[in-house]
């Protein structure tokens, strides 16, 4: 499998609904590595590495996120993959 870096930027109502946490979850369930935090414009920021189908997931997972989120819009940028992270954080 292909080994993929996605930096993501997701809008809407994804702050104060365990979007980050479930993200979290959802990545360690996938074994998707890197990190997720809120933006201080109300979005959430996230940078994903691991095996593009699994990342993949994650992204679609995203757009529809834990269920009191109300996503709006996902933009999604690959870039290359760098194999830095160990694990999946939320970042404060």
């Amino acid at each position: 499998m292909s080994k993929v870096r996605a930096h993501l930027f997701i809008s809407g109502r994804v702050q104060g609904v365990f979007y980050r946490d479930s993200m979290r979850r959802k990545a360690i369930e996938y074994q998707v590595f890197g990190w997720v935090r809120n933006l201080p414009d109300g979005r959430v920021e996230a940078i994903l590495e691991g095996d593009s189908s699994q990342v993949d997931k994650i992204i679609e997972w995203c757009k529809k996120g834990p269920p009191y989120a109300q996503v709006d819009r996902v933009e999604s940028y690959i870039e290359p993959y760098r194999g830095v992270f160990h694990d999946f954080k939320i970042l404060y």
